[in-house]
């Protein structure tokens, strides 16, 4: 088949050519912003998944539905090592710009850059990396403190009036939530409680790791009270075919029954796995319809890109400690697993490997889905850790 023609995309955050199995959360989302635009009740929305379940690709989604209805919008990725103020200051302003230039909300968009100077002149010292262009005196008293859980909920309020002001939202959006600290975090959770206190239409959809719900909850004890928590998993059968057949049929190709059930068992339905398999299931076959043994063959050239890439940029990032708990999670399966089984694999107490442990969940690599439980964050990264680390050499280490 035409590579050039190759409809599946794979990549982080690339938007697939059939968007199946999310449309639902996606108007969830659109009615509570809307709700929110008009002063309504409506709680922010945090996604949680593991890796490669298409979080990223719904909230660009989602920023795309908010702009074209008139709701102005912040996005951004929380990075590693980077805090909250860095991340937002310099989107605020670019906003607060924009909603100046309305002629009902100029007034208060002015007050909130004032806020904004004052906030980012308070708070620069303490965190060190917030660069950002004023554009007006910051008002003595507002937002100023130099305590980012009193000053941002100070400074998201007059940003909220100014929006309310337009007669639109404000929407944070930010990926990678749960790499933000906790103090940071629950002093966003206290500047969207008061927005919402206020009626303000300024609210957040977020998207984590599935240990983000327990750090929210304990960043602030009603969070829960704040927040929805939609999981986003795998597809189902019916959703990976129709992501598949779609995108195929409207180049007149298709797939056989069989070569569509492989791929749904190798890829587990996660989304990112299928638009690997369908974009080397395409590249190999030479004609319509792609078959189970073009999906074999093009299922030794996926493992190997993703080995290559996917798995492999994460696995980089780990200090041989790290890696051999990995490898002794693998050893035991896809998991979840009770970290008691793992110590044993490794002949040690759950104790010592706690640090070791808790390191790894602060990368992003496990998370805890119950008490005492250990389950890795990336789908089928136990089967690239046997092929990566194979026989038993790595429990000597």
């Amino acid at each position: 088949m035409d590579p050039v023609n190759n409809p599946y995309s794979p990549g982080a955050g690339t938007r697939p050519p059939e968007l199946t199995g999310r449309e639902n959360l996606r108007r969830t989302m659109q009615v509570a912003i809307a709700r929110k635009r008009k002063g309504l009740n409506a709680k922010s929305i945090l996604i949680v998944g593991l890796r490669g379940v298409g979080k990223t690709v719904l909230l660009d989604l989602i920023r795309d539905d908010a702009e074209n209805s008139g709701v102005h919008t912040i996005r951004i990725e929380a990075p590693e090592k980077r805090s909250l103020p860095a991340l937002i200051a310099p989107q605020l302003r670019k906003e607060l710009l924009r909603l100046s230039l309305i002629e009902n909300a100029k007034t208060n968009a002015r007050r909130a850059l004032k806020a904004l100077a004052g906030f980012a002149k308070s708070l620069k010292v303490k965190y060190n990396d917030i660069e950002i262009g004023f554009d007006e005196e910051p008002e003595p008293g507002l937002a100023n403190n130099g305590d980012l859980e009193h000053d941002l909920p100070e400074l998201l309020e007059v940003v909220g009036q100014a929006a309310q002001k337009a007669d639109t939202a404000l929407v944070l959006l930010i990926d990678e939530l749960q790499y933000v600290e906790e103090d940071q975090l629950a002093a966003l959770i206290t500047a969207l409680h008061r927005c919402a206190q206020r009626n303000l239409p300024v609210t957040l959809v977020g998207a984590g790791l599935p240990q983000l719900r327990g750090q929210m909850g304990n960043a602030k004890s009603y969070a829960e009270r704040l927040f929805e928590f939609p999981e986003l998993g795998p597809l189902l059968k019916s959703e990976v075919f129709e992501a598949l057949e779609k995108p195929a049929e409207e180049l007149n190709v298709r797939f056989n029954r069989n070569a569509l059930e492989l791929i749904f068992n190798k890829t587990k339905g996660y989304p990112y796995f299928i638009q690997e398999w369908g974009k080397h299931s395409w590249d190999i076959a030479t004609k319509s319809p792609i078959t189970t043994l073009d999906v074999e063959h093009a299922t030794n050239i996926a493992i190997a890109d993703l080995d290559a890439s996917f798995f492999r940029v994460r696995f980089d990032r780990l200090t041989p400690s790290e890696k051999v708990y990995l490898r002794a999670m693998a050893e035991l399966g896809e998991g979840p697993h009770r970290s008691g089984d793992i110590a044993d694999i490794l002949s040690k107490n759950v104790n010592q490997l706690a640090p070791v442990r808790s390191k790894l969940i602060e990368k992003g690599m496990i998370y805890s889905p119950n008490h005492g439980e250990t389950a890795f964050t990336v789908p089928l990264f136990d089967e690239f850790m046997r092929r990566i680390m194979p026989g038993s050499d790595w429990k000597e280490n």
